[in-house]
């Protein structure tokens, strides 16, 4: 692994809102289907899958935002190596207005599909396109974006 332009790390206070949003959205949810069930069983089973599910996306987000996002020559990746965003497979950095991107983030657009992989809270890939954000500090965001668009303009030059 090549040296770190810079590393994109998890605003800890945004970090811990979006933590106790999702438990405590869990925790509504399985109270709702116990201290207070619909009358049909479908509706209470739904309610307790749905807190479930908050709860585990909660616990997810967690763990998943623990670890930073590293830019360097070869493109994106955590910290513990797990590419996100080969710089070879980048067509364009887009952080306009009106894009469809986490909050305080930007988008990636692939040349190719690199499969769907997600860290709620820091970054998604669907098809050709790349999320980074979220839980992230929006200043840090545009710095990486703004490497990130360095970079990829530096290898369009290159390749002529």
């Amino acid at each position: 692994m090549s040296e770190p332009l810079h590393i994109l790390r998890p605003s800890t206070p945004r970090r811990v809102l979006g933590f106790a949003i999702q438990i405590c959205l869990g925790v509504l949810l399985l109270w709702l289907a116990i201290a207070h069930p619909p009358a049909a069983m479908g509706w209470r089973l739904l309610l307790i899958a749905l807190g479930i599910g908050a709860l585990m996306l909660g616990q997810r987000g967690w763990r998943g935002s623990s670890v930073a996002i590293v830019l360097d020559e070869t493109g994106l990746r955590e910290e513990d190596g797990t590419p996100i965003a080969p710089l070879d497979e980048i067509a364009s950095v887009d952080r306009a207005l009106f894009t469809f991107k986490p909050s305080n983030g930007f988008l990636i657009r692939l040349r190719s599909p690199l499969g769907r992989a997600w860290v709620p809270g820091m970054w998604w890939r669907v098809g050709r396109r790349v999320g980074i954000g979220g839980v992230t500090g929006g200043a840090d965001t545009k710095i990486v974006a703004d490497a990130l668009s360095f970079l990829v303009a530096e290898r369009d030059a290159r390749q002529g």
